[in-house]
């Protein structure tokens, strides 16, 4: 299937679209709002961290409202049960029946709040809703509206009362998404605001419809066999081979060895998500093929939160982003 001209042009108008509607209540975070468009249109799901007070809630709610799609919020904490997020089986006594609850992850868009402070129970309640699509409530299984989409919130700098996600469930999340503090002019715009941003109407601008067109054009947009080794490259240098760490821990040049701070690599499901992501971004750009710099753009918030890292990148001071800048500094380009 080919895209003609006209599919990527009424594409990039509806994506501008959007851009110009959530500007009326976020000032900056570009990388943010391409972010979780890159997800709509990618069909995945969204993590985002960042320290509290920069408009996380209000972008994803903005999302929903430009979208015109059902949004509910859930915040998770300490307390929280499974069922509280899936449904549950209400007996009513009059009926001397079952009768179904659904819980609140029915719904198009579903903000999962400080999703780090639910124990990993009520973590691991999504995996089914985020892979599957559906969820079980007693005997039976339940299809979720489409489209379903997923954004969790969690805050990095407090630790304590908080569980980290297992390594299985962040994989179900498309992109890492690093929300960060605003520029100077950026934050004298927001204040001069006094919150009011909140409170700016926004139109319906992206439809079911006009996503589900978006997501048609990703797919007809082709990617060249030297695109596909290219991400495969990329994501296979990011796996410890047994037996060589050891040898790498006496070089003089630790800075530069990928590996000697990398316990676990990415899997064949990020190989997935760079490629899907790499296509939305040539999307953005009005292309109909895959080039090497989008693989580039989207490789951090696709890869971050899939390398596991050990105690000598904590000692070192050497991030995820660190790392994957130097992937791509490396790696040739096909």
């Amino acid at each position: 299937m080919e895209i003609s001209k006209y599919e990527l042009e009424e594409c990039s108008a509806s994506i501008n679209n959007c851009r110009r509607e959530v500007a009326k209540r976020l000032v900056g975070q570009k990388e943010v709002i391409d972010g979780i468009l890159t997800a709509m249109i990618g069909g995945g799901h969204i993590l985002l961290e960042g320290v509290p007070g920069l408009a996380k809630t209000l972008a994803v709610r903005t999302f929903a409202e430009i979208s015109g799609l059902e949004f509910k919020r859930i915040q998770f904490t300490p307390d929280l049960l499974p069922a509280d997020v899936t449904g549950t089986l209400i007996y009513q006594q009059a009926l001397a029946k079952f009768a179904v609850r659904r819980g609140p992850v029915f719904s198009n868009i579903v903000l999962a709040d400080e999703i780090n402070r639910a124990p990993a129970k009520v973590q691991s309640a999504l995996l089914e809703a985020m892979a599957e699509h559906q969820v079980t409530i007693g005997e039976t299984s339940y299809h979720l509206p489409e489209p379903f989409f997923v954004l969790a919130t969690q805050n990095p700098i407090e630790q304590e009362g908080t569980y980290n996600l297992p390594e299985a469930e962040q994989d179900r999340f498309l992109m890492k998404l690093l929300v960060t503090y605003p520029t100077p002019e950026e934050e004298i715009q927001i204040v001069k605001s006094n919150g009011n941003a909140i409170n700016q109407p926004v139109q319906n601008v992206f439809s079911v419809d006009q996503i589900n067109r978006c997501k048609s054009a990703v797919e007809a947009i082709t990617a060249d066999d030297k695109i596909i080794n290219y991400i495969v490259s990329i994501v296979s240098v990011t796996r410890p081979e047994p037996g060589k760490n050891e040898r790498r821990a006496s070089s003089t040049q630790k800075k530069n060895d990928i590996l000697h701070y990398i316990s676990y690599g990415a899997s064949p499901r990020a190989g997935i998500a760079l490629l899907q992501c790499a296509k939305v971004a040539a999307l953005f750009n009005g292309r109909s093929f895959v080039l090497p710099e989008d693989v580039q753009a989207v490789a951090k918030p696709v890869l971050r939160h899939r390398l596991v890292l050990n105690y000598e990148a904590s000692a070192d001071s050497v991030s995820t982003d660190e790392l994957i800048s130097k992937i791509i500094e490396i790696m040739p380009l096909p």
